[in-house]
């Protein structure tokens, strides 16, 4: 076990605990660590990036930042699987549908992730890595659902580098039933499988790519709490 703290994250070993629930802005956090956790201590601050531990329902789970796109969230997961012990790493974030049967406050749960990334390359295999989900965590998230009545679809999302992209080519992903685009579930999944650890991807649609639905940043900051029940529900 390297040391702590790493260079991103403040916390001592043990602060963190075993299920990590992460969302890319800080904020949300935040929300989550004042309306889920029960007695929630700051465990970070390093770069505005909020961590904090507690107990929902009598289990201990941390939430924590993790920032935008696949080299900030690998970064995060990498030293919270690999230095803090941690074997569970869900993230709840917002997506943009390219599906005409997801709309705006839908849930998508992501049971692969497509990329036009160039971090699994690192990992130098033969041929081209498929990121997959936690079977366990994605059926459990399944049944959650049900169970709340909640809106969702499980399937493919495409975790892109590009924001704002001059050529998307969205067409060819929707051609191969890809649901929703979103810009971390690749590197996230690819960590968990390289430490053998698990993750999950809950994303909330916050605008939709055909139509043009879309919903504010205060919106995506407060009000996406389906996806974080769903989330606590795994723990």
């Amino acid at each position: 076990m390297a040391k702590t703290p790493t260079p991103h994250i403040g916390a001592q070993y043990g602060e963190i605990a075993e299920t990590v629930i992460m969302a890319g802005d800080p904020l949300r956090v935040k929300f989550m660590a004042e309306n889920f956790l029960e007695n929630p201590v700051l465990f970070n601050q390093v770069r505005g990036m909020l961590g904090y531990t507690g107990t929902y329902k009598g289990k201990r789970v941390s939430v924590m930042g993790h920032g935008m796109g696949i080299p900030s969230i690998s970064i995060y997961s990498y030293e919270l699987f690999n230095f803090y012990g941690v074997k569970t790493i869900i993230r709840v974030g917002s997506a943009g549908s390219i599906n005409h049967d997801l709309h705006v406050g839908d849930l998508v749960i992501a049971m692969g992730a497509c990329t036009d990334s160039h971090y699994g390359d690192q990992f130098e295999t033969p041929g081209t890595f498929a990121p997959i989900a936690d079977f366990d965590l994605l059926r459990g998230a399944a049944e959650s659902c049900e169970r709340f009545g909640y809106r969702y679809k499980v399937g493919n999302v495409f975790s892109s580098d590009i924001f704002y992209n001059e050529n998307a080519h969205t067409d060819k992903w929707i051609n191969l039933g890809v649901l929703a685009v979103e810009m971390e579930a690749s590197g996230l999944y690819m960590n968990a499988a390289r430490s053998g650890n698990r993750a999950l991807v809950i994303c909330t649609i916050s605008d939709h790519i055909l139509t043009g639905e879309v919903t504010t940043a205060e919106q995506r900051q407060t009000t996406f709490t389906h996806m974080m029940d769903v989330a606590f529900s795994l723990v």
